[in-house]
């Protein structure tokens, strides 16, 4: 069952007036949870007459077991959903890292790699070499996939709002930001004092929480889908934010 689970926060920031965002969390090989989330928004979306768009915030690979069908899905929404925005993750950009030299980034497998090539039909993965898995990757996966992949934007502006896989550097302008930062950095982000945080509310995942976070500067929607069952999007209207979760 979906839940709606509203923000106690009562925030200044905007967004587009005339548009709802619902920005998306860490979805990791989860089709099942995603073909929910969606339908939920969909339903949602009957008789509302402002324009809505989906913002996928990365990690759409790992660790769950249909990695693939995930990747179909979100290629099938660009088509219907031509304003959607995709954000890369990290998990993005260490399997493009993986493909284009798999000897140097085999710990790939451990942080959920392994299951990414069993949904592309790679068999085997943890007693294979891996330079032959990587070679085999590269010819299951389709030229679209990794189109999409490779095509994957850091970061997305709207309203008052900055969406992003992980986070910011703190005290850097958001138009200075590293690439790194913007997909790894967790704990120097989370705990950035009030004079070095952003000009706009950061809307991130990448950091697993039991349930999403809103604390006023940074909203936090990465609820653990692969461990948890749940996936979640934070819906933003106006002045207005609530969350949907599976």
């Amino acid at each position: 069952m979906l839940k709606k689970l509203f923000s106690p926060a009562a925030p200044a920031a905007k967004a587009p007036a005339g548009e709802r965002l619902y920005a998306i969390g860490d979805i990791h090989g989860c089709s099942d949870l995603l073909d929910r989330l969606t339908a939920s928004i969909g339903a949602e979306e009957t008789g509302v007459a402002v324009q809505t768009r989906l913002v996928f915030l990365g990690d759409y690979l790992d660790r769950g077991p249909d990695s693939r069908g995930v990747m179909d899905r979100l290629i099938a929404l660009r088509e219907t959903r031509p304003n959607t925005v995709f954000l890369k993750g990290n998990h993005e950009a260490v399997f493009l890292d993986f493909l284009d030299a798999p000897d140097e980034t085999e710990d790939w497998l451990h942080w959920g790699g392994a299951e990414t090539l069993e949904s592309y039909g790679v068999e085997r993965p943890w007693s294979r070499p891996v330079a032959e898995l990587g070679h085999e990757m590269r010819e299951r996966l389709p030229e679209s996939h990794l189109s999409f992949l490779r095509e994957l934007a850091t970061f997305y502006e709207a309203g008052d709002y900055f969406f992003v896989h992980a986070g910011v550097k703190p005290g850097v302008p958001l138009d200075k930001q590293d690439e790194r930062d913007l997909l790894w950095i967790r704990g120097e982000f989370h705990n950035a004092a009030a004079g070095a945080r952003p000009s706009k509310v950061v809307v991130h995942g990448h950091q697993p929480i039991k349930a999403p976070l809103d604390n006023g500067w940074r909203i936090d929607v990465d609820t653990g889908a692969c461990f948890s069952g749940k996936l979640t999007a934070v819906v933003l209207e106006g002045e207005t934010r609530r969350f949907l979760s599976t």
